[in-house]
């Protein structure tokens, strides 16, 4: 694919760069909707970069804690740069705590802050589909489609490209919020997660690279199908709080 970016003398990894500028993107649309969810934006944008600054150092913590070994003979790796030390289910836990903490001592409205970071969400999956197709992560399985693509040796389904074009169109349907709909608060947000949730259930059958539990069963797929069961039961709920 295309890991790296030369412009003239500098190289830029292509995968950090998509997923920072998704980021940015995804910020910024959701400081500029922030009124929309009722939502102060400045609150909303400390948010999101406490939750990233607790999450990378989160996730730096975590590996250190599983492979103190890494550092012990240079303790400097620990500021390393290098993104492969970095453990995502750390990361994402003292992302979430640190968002619940600041949300909670700013008074933010647990579900409308939720519905406010959809834009957020939506670039960060489109983000994520794009880094992993400049770097090969995440790549399909083999096909004789007219529109597979040529990597690691084989001829595979787009499946960086599937995930990118379905966040697109789930992002496109939930955001903008329409001006004269007023769903209830928290509504939205369980939509994106539960879209979210049915794209990736059906998209991760063309995966070539999938982790495989109980004699073949994806274990994305797994989890994807319990987060779609919970979104629709609470937005079940929800429209029956709305017909009381």
């Amino acid at each position: 694919m295309f890991p790296i970016i030369r412009l003239g003398p500098l190289s830029l990894q292509a995968p950090g760069l998509m997923l920072l500028l998704s980021l940015w993107i995804g910020i910024t649309l959701a400081e500029k909707s922030a009124k929309a969810y009722k939502v102060s934006a400045d609150k909303l944008s400390n948010l999101i970069l406490i939750a990233l600054v607790s999450g990378i150092l989160g996730a730096r913590i975590a590996y250190i804690a599983q492979f103190p070994q890494a550092f012990a003979g240079n303790p400097l790796n620990m500021l390393s740069l290098n993104p492969g030390l970095l453990d995502i289910t750390g990361g994402v836990a003292a992302a979430i705590i640190a968002a619940l903490i600041y949300g909670q001592i700013k008074e933010m409205g647990f579900w409308k802050t939720l519905d406010a970071l959809i834009p957020f969400f939506g670039m960060l999956a489109i983000g994520l589909a794009t880094a992993n197709l400049s770097s090969g992560n995440a790549f399909g399985m083999e096909t004789d489609l007219p529109w597979g693509i040529e990597l690691w040796g084989a001829k595979r389904h787009p499946a960086q490209i599937y995930n990118m074009l379905a966040a697109l169109l789930t992002l496109n349907l939930l955001w903008p919020p329409k001006e004269n709909a007023e769903p209830q608060v928290g509504t939205s947000f369980l939509t994106f997660i539960a879209f979210t949730a049915g794209y990736i259930l059906f998209l991760e059958a063309f995966r070539g690279d999938s982790t495989l539990i109980f004699s073949g069963v994806r274990s994305m797929q797994v989890l994807a199908l319990i987060v779609l069961a919970l979104a629709l039961w609470f937005l079940d709920k929800s429209k029956e709080k709305q017909t009381e």
